[in-house]
Order: C-alpha cells, then sequence, then structure tokens
C-alpha cells in the first residue's frame, strides 16, 4: 500500500504551495524535492491566491506568525478549497500565545484542511482549549506513551470526526486517524527531537503525499509518517562520532532522496485499528 503511495508522488511531481515559517523553509523545500515534489514559497496577499491557483496543493504552517501572513494564508486556503485542492494545516505553538491559538481556530473555522498535523499539545488545544504548549513543543504533560496510547488514539480519532479531515499527531508513537480508522506508528528516531523542523518538513511531506494520492488522504498521510521516521532511522545509523544535529538534518533529508518504495513497505513500522 505506502509503495504505491510513493511511487505516486514521484511519478505526479505536485506542486506545493507552502506558507510556512522562515525559520525552516528551506528545509521544508528540500524535503518536498527529495521526495519527488516541487515546492513554491509565496506568502505575500497580494500573490499567494494566485500562486495557490497553479500548483495542486497547500501546506499552511503559523509557526513565524505576523498579521500580514494570516491573511495570505486565509486567501490561499479558499483558493485551495475551491478549486478543489488538498489542503494541510500545521498549528505550530497553538496554545503557547493568544495570537497563535486564535489564529489556529480562525483558519479552521475558514478552511476545510485535508489533514491536520501537530503534536499532542497542539491538537489538544484545537480540540478543547485545554492543551499545554511548550513554546513550540509538547508539553511532557501530555507526552502519547504505550499507557496512553488507547486513549490518545480515541481521542485523535473523534478529534478528526468533529474536524472533517485527517488528524496526524506526532511524538514518541505517531498517531493517524480519521473519523473510522486510526494508525499507530513507530518508525522513527529520538534525536529526531533535535533538529529543528522535522516536524514542519513531516508537514510539508504530507501535503505532498495527500495531494499525489487524493482517494486515500488518511493513508497517504500515515505513508508520510512512517516514510519520516524511517528517514530517521536511516539517517541517525550515518551519524559519525563528530556528527551533530546539524549532519543529522541532512542525512534524514538525503534518506529521504534516497527512500525506494520498497523500502517503505519493508520498514514502515505500523498497526491499524
Amino acid at each position: 500500500m505506502f509503495e504505491k503511495i510513493l511511487e505516486n508522488v514521484r511519478q505526479k511531481s505536485p506542486l506545493i504551495h507552502c506558507i510556512t515559517n522562515y525559520v525552516t523553509v528551506n528545509d521544508c523545500a528540500n524535503m518536498l524535492l527529495a521526495c519527488g515534489a516541487s515546492p513554491i514559497m509565496a506568502d505575500d496577499l497580494e500573490e499567494a491566491a494566485e500562486i495557490t491557483g497553479i500548483c495542486q496543493g497547500l501546506n499552511i504552517n503559523i509557526g513565524t506568525l505576523n498579521h500580514n501572513t494570516i491573511l495570505s494564508m486565509l486567501a490561499a486556503g479558499k483558493e485551495a478549497n475551491r478549486r478543489g485542492h488538498p489542503v494541510v494545516l500545521d498549528p505550530v505553538g497553538a496554545g503557547a500565545s493568544r495570537l497563535r491559538t486564535e489564529t489556529a481556530f480562525r483558519l479552521m473555522k475558514e478552511i476545510r484542511f485535508k489533514v491536520i498535523r501537530g503534536n499532542i499539545s497542539e491538537i489538544k488545544t484545537l480540540a478543547s482549549g485545554s492543551g499545554t504548549t511548550r513554546g513550540v513543543d509538547a508539553d511532557v504533560a501530555d507526552g502519547v506513551t504505550e499507557d496512553t496510547l488507547k486513549e490518545t488514539a480515541t481521542f485523535v480519532r473523534k478529534f478528526a470526526a468533529q474536524s472533517g479531515g485527517v488528524v496526524a499527531v506526532t511524538g514518541a508513537v505517531d498517531i493517524v486517524a480519521d473519523k473510522e480508522r486510526v494508525f499507530c506508528i513507530r518508525n522513527g528516531h529520538p534525536m529526531m527531537g533535535a533538529v529543528t523542523g522535522t516536524g514542519c518538513q513531516l508537514s510539508a511531506l504530507t501535503a505532498a503525499f495527500v495531494t499525489a494520492n487524493p482517494d486515500t488522504p488518511l493513508e497517504a498521510a500515515a505513508a508520510a509518517v512512517c516514510a519520516m521516521g524511517l528517514c530517521g532511522q536511516t539517517g541517525q545509523k550515518r551519524m559519525g562520532e563528530r556528527d551533530g544535529n546539524a549532519s543529522y538534518r541532512n542525512y534524514i533529508i538525503d534518506a529521504m532522496y534516497r527512500l525506494t518504495p520498497e523500502e517503505l513497505k519493508e520498514g514502515a513500522d505500523y498497526e491499524v485499528f
């Protein structure tokens, strides 16, 4: 299943418009190129909707908000909805400030999202306003563990039904759900948390996977999460004794560039319930 999803990304090479944060914009572009998609970044209101019109998918990331880009996100999202293009939301830091939280709620109210991807604290904030967020990282009190896995999976599935799309929660164990099914994914490596922007890269990657596989958004989002985690594992194996997180960032992108559909099929570690 997942191998065909990656094949479709490489064959179709979807053009993905990213309105993302300036901390990780370059890495998101390179991750899209590595998976076989094509990136374009445009966040000025004068062109945001127009650029969305020539793309096949849209990724919105609120990591470095300002009042100008909020308007661009809304314009681009509505244009994508009008054209029937999939839109991914990464609500970075929702719960950390009023601006981020209110913007995330406004985006969800005015735009239909195919996938919402965040950490568990961000998703809890969107679902109930009760999540806690330590900057852009999940609060330790919200962490997904084996002991809380089933409870969290039920929560994510219910929020997916509420939001009308797919919800992907990433952490030590990743959960991807729609209103009916849940993928629990155990790919990845703890060192990925030492690289700024792996989540941002994953959201861009998810937009590419879902855009290239419009009929199976749940499976496409789950494949993206597995692929990113698998590349984290592969990249960590390359680490030498003098390598650090900057090298690791590059190794992850390299691993995505070299990832074959067969390797994704064999290396994806997940269960469905």
